[in-house]
């Protein structure tokens, strides 16, 4: 007889830990009118590189029409903005832009404790050894 409990499953695990994890970020990022999406994406871009949508839709794992949807909405907030690329006028940039920086800022401290207080509950140890499995798996299971 199969085994019934969803918990069982390693992909149920790893989605039960996620939404906690992500669960939590929502409640700091949300007092700075952001989302966890949008965190993701400003902190890509806080290198003031310049990003293309392609490579930062691998960087933030969002599909290119999710990733469109959410920089919209931080162009029209001032966060970010789009250029066209120097080197090719074809591909656009996303660049972070002062306010950017400046919310990232504000942000910072509370996500860092928050992925602190992660590591505490699991301790370092089994923290590190987490962040290895979870590390081998992605190199392991990414497409070729």
């Amino acid at each position: 007889m199969p085994e019934s409990d969803l918990s069982s499953y390693l992909a149920w695990l790893i989605a039960s830990a996620h939404r906690q994890m992500k669960s939590g970020l929502a409640q700091l990022t949300a007092e700075e009118g952001v989302n966890e999406e949008h965190w993701r994406i400003l902190h890509a871009v806080s290198d003031e590189a310049g990003h293309s949508m392609s490579e930062l839709a691998g960087d933030v794992l969002m599909n290119l029409p999710a990733l469109t949807k959410n920089v919209d909405k931080l162009v029209s907030r001032g966060l970010v903005l789009r250029a066209a690329d120097e080197a090719d006028s074809r591909r656009v940039l996303v660049y972070i832009t002062e306010r950017g920086v400046e919310l990232l800022a504000r942000l910072r401290p509370s996500v860092d404790a928050h992925h602190a207080a992660i590591e505490d509950a699991l301790g370092s140890r089994n923290a590190k050894q987490l962040k290895r499995l979870l590390e081998r798996f992605i190199e392991e299971t990414r497409p070729r």
